[in-house]
């Protein structure tokens, strides 16, 4: 129940043919240097988002609640540790009149996504930045393109650099050395043409201290991630994952959803545990009838004293999901928002977030 219009596609040819790899370096920086992906529940300095929703993209109609969305998001994450928004000069004025109390910071873009477009922060100061191309060239992105370099400049982080490609959307890890990814985005031609599994396992053990890669097969060309991770499977902590179930069976993640729940429960971790597999199901009914809508749990933010959620309206699957939620982040609030607006664009909250830890 995911999304093709995720994020209705506006592309050019020079987007789709010229830009595919910009942003691509000649090779790792810091090449003497290891780094270290904390697990998001790992305490943050702050978190990253972007205020950038327009009309070009999202649409007369949804525009207003897509940014009443990402206002609850911001300031609902507010309570607990400080959001820095990334926000166009044009809409500075909407902006604080929607978030009180969140910084703005004033940047060139061209959407919002930050999970995907902003740096991947790693231990001892540096934040690597992987590239975006618009999810392989499917949509403008110029701006957004420069929004990890931006952001890992405004947070005085080392600006880490290499050749492939990926959005932190496709990336899951739990700090230990494990990390959960899907083959149909990162071996994607559009992302990491020629590249194969041990070559994208190499240069992770050296920007993110991973020593253990379990690959979920994803699917590809059905939205414009190409099957990113975080509406896939989570970590909610070491050895503990919580993988979304699809039970829609028209959905095109009705089976995938079911092959990813096998692996995981086959798998090990880098410490060689088994994982213990939680599941979250996705709703029965939701407000939104529209085939774009995305209508899973997993994509839920874990912040400092929080976890953040949406809730679709189902009352027993978002209350089964909240309690399920505060099972496993003991001593975390779950707070569950609404987020209509944002779902029919096929996101959610984490892919609207990025932390950087402490």
């Amino acid at each position: 129940m995911r999304s093709m219009n995720r994020r209705n596609f506006v592309q050019s040819a020079a987007t789709a043919i010229g830009g595919l790899f910009a942003g691509c370096t000649s090779g790792t920086t810091s090449a003497a240097r290891s780094w270290v992906m904390p697990e998001e529940g790992e305490p943050h300095r702050r978190t990253w988002m972007a205020f950038a929703a327009d009309e070009r993209i999202w649409g007369r109609d949804l525009l207003p609640q897509v940014r009443r969305d990402q206002a609850a998001i911001a300031t609902t994450i507010a309570r607990f540790e400080p959001v820095s928004m990334l926000v166009r000069a044009e809409d500075l004025e909407l902006a604080r009149s929607l978030m009180p109390g969140v910084e703005l910071v004033t940047a060139e873009l061209d959407d919002l996504w930050m999970r995907d477009t902003g740096p991947v922060f790693v231990r001892g100061g540096g934040a690597v930045d992987f590239n975006f191309n618009g999810w392989g060239g499917k949509q403008e992105h110029r701006r957004d393109a420069k929004v990890a370099g931006f952001v890992a400049g405004r947070a005085g982080a080392e600006r880490v650099r290499t050749d492939l490609v990926l959005e932190g959307g496709a990336l899951e890890v739990d700090g230990q050395g494990t990390a959960i990814i899907t083959e149909s985005c990162l071996l994607h031609s559009n992302r990491n043409p020629g590249w194969k599994k041990s070559d994208v396992e190499e240069e992770l053990a050296h920007l993110l201290g991973i020593r253990k890669v379990i690959w979920l097969p994803g699917i590809a060309g059905r939205d414009i991630t190409d099957g990113h991770t975080d509406f896939y499977a989570r970590f909610a902590g070491p050895g503990v994952v919580v993988a979304g179930l699809d039970n829609d069976p028209e959905s095109f993640d009705y089976e995938v959803t079911r092959r990813h729940l096998e692996i995981l429960r086959g798998a090990t971790d880098a410490a060689g545990r088994p994982l213990r597999v939680e599941v979250l199901e996705g709703p029965d009914a939701v407000r939104v009838r529209d085939d774009d809508f995305a209508a899973g749990y997993i994509n839920f933010y874990v912040c400092n004293g929080a976890v953040v959620g949406p809730e679709f309206g189902d009352r027993r699957t978002d209350a089964a999901a909240k309690a399920t939620l505060e099972r496993l982040f003991p001593g975390r609030a779950v707070v569950q928002i609404n987020i209509d607006g944002i779902a029919s664009g096929g996101g959610g909250i984490h892919c609207t977030t990025q932390q950087e830890p402490k």
